[in-house]
């Protein structure tokens, strides 16, 4: 799902993101060009090393042996690229902080030396000068860099939406999967691993379509479809997250003094604070892009409209507006809070009853998700209600449930419906029957939050 729930927010984004496909659809061949940027946010923009470290890669590949999946049959076409160690040697050479020295094919290297070598030697017996033979040496690495793409998840979530009407109708998908790649960073002079880090990317696959099938009279039938799909390189998606995880591995060298900034101690401090918040917003970032983050103070006044509507000894019941004030207080952690209200509310059975209310409330309210910009919630609790007089006040039971968005921290947006079992069935002022009389109540709020809402929620998938 989703900016969270993939399944509600994806969807409208798709209408958004597929249009620059739809409408830049190739009509004719293009010509070659240079290749695409990835990472747009970098940390190291601008910080260079006071001396490149020379480094080595001997492979960096594929290792989760998987193939492209297809609707019918087998295709032995790999899902992720086999060329991962020349996209890493990109990736350093571009970062400027390491001289990338060739290895991947070393051999080859040795073989074109001997027989720079050898013709030296033929050409100076030959002509009889005294020239030399020797070349320049190799360049040795003081680290090894190693790793590879070590998953390849497909189908992680998948969805989509359609509706038609009268044969004209449209439809959405979309599909994602994700890639998750490790880089250490080993010394050649006695095989410690300096540093390890993991990068993960989703690669998004969506589609949009629309269609018309309708008679426009009685022998002519009109028939139109258009579409697009649009599916994200996996090449610059492993691109994406070699970049990252070469930018990653610099700066935790940095942070733990493996290799130095130009710019002395200031450049490191301001580097390591850059950096401290990017991991600290990665480790409250969950499965799915779900950033958990406690946006709610230890109190709150939420302040609601709503209908109520009375379903009790009367027939044509008919709903008014009404409104309420409650006060929350939060316990430890912000899944459960204790809420005291009072409401206001109007009750009318056509032609037969009609009165004003006051309701008081006690409810506990559990959050199912309390740190994500959406929240479901569920409450119940016991309460009174009684006319404007308070006279005869009524024992009651009330449970619900709503959904509540954060826009901004300490605000919150909610929606809510909620039955009300009175124990008694004297609200309609007409005894009749065995079932007690209760109402129904549904409408809409703001939660106002007060205090500092906790940190950032650390991330555990399986807690």
């Amino acid at each position: 799902m989703s900016k969270k729930y993939i399944c509600a927010t994806l969807l409208v984004s798709l209408l958004f993101t597929s249009c620059g496909a739809y409408f830049n659809q190739p009509l004719q061949p293009t010509k070659a060009r240079l290749g695409e940027n990835t990472t747009k946010n970098k940390i190291l923009d601008g910080i260079l090393p006071i001396k490149p470290t020379v480094v080595g890669v001997y492979k960096f590949r594929d290792q989760t042996g998987q193939y492209k999946m297809v609707e019918n049959g087998t295709s032995w076409s790999t899902a992720v690229t086999q060329g991962a160690t020349s996209i890493l040697l990109k990736s350093l050479e571009d970062s400027k902080w390491f001289t990338p020295i060739e290895r991947e094919n070393v051999s080859n290297l040795l073989n074109e030396r001997q027989i720079i070598r050898s013709t030296r030697q033929e050409y100076s017996k030959d002509t009889k000068k005294d020239q030399t033979t020797s070349i320049p040496p190799l360049l040795f690495a003081g680290v090894l860099l190693e790793g590879g793409v070590i998953s390849y998840d497909s189908n992680i979530i998948t969805g989509g939406s359609g509706a038609r009407y009268f044969g004209a109708g449209g439809s959405t998908q979309y599909r994602q999967d994700r890639i998750t790649i490790y880089l250490r960073a080993v010394s050649t002079s006695n095989g410690q691993i300096l540093k390890t880090v993991y990068i993960s990317k989703t690669i998004l696959s969506q589609g949009i379509s629309a269609s018309l099938f309708r008679y426009v009279s009685l022998q002519k039938l009109l028939e139109v479809e258009t579409g697009v799909t649009r599916n994200e390189p996996t090449q610059l998606a492993v691109k994406e997250a070699i970049d990252k995880a070469v930018e990653t591995l610099i700066v935790e060298g940095i942070v733990d003094g493996l290799w130095k900034p130009r710019g002395g101690q200031a450049t490191v401090d301001a580097l390591k604070e850059r950096y401290a918040k990017e991991k600290e917003e990665a480790s409250s970032t969950a499965l799915l892009d779900r950033k958990l983050e406690d946006r709610r103070g230890k109190s709150a006044v939420s302040v609601s409209s709503g209908m109520s509507e009375i379903a009790g000894d009367y027939s044509n019941s008919k709903g008014h507006l009404g409104g309420s004030v409650a006060y929350k207080i939060y316990f430890n952690k912000p899944m459960l809070n204790l809420n005291m209200g009072l409401g206001y509310f109007q009750l009318e059975n056509e032609q037969a009853f009609k009165d004003d209310f006051i309701a008081f409330d006690v409810n506990l309210e559990y959050n199912i998700l309390p740190y994500d910009d959406f929240t479901p919630y569920v409450y119940g609790g016991i309460g009174t209600v009684s006319n404007t007089n308070i006279t005869n006040p009524l024992f009651k039971f009330q449970y619900g449930l709503g959904l509540e968005y954060l826009p901004m921290n300490n605000l919150g947006i909610k929606v809510f419906g909620e039955q009300n079992l009175l124990l008694s069935d004297k609200l309609d002022g007409f005894v009749n029957g065995k079932r007690d009389d209760y109402y129904w109540r549904v409408g809409v709020g703001l939660n106002f939050y007060f205090g500092k809402p906790y940190k950032r929620v650390k991330s555990v998938i399986f807690e």
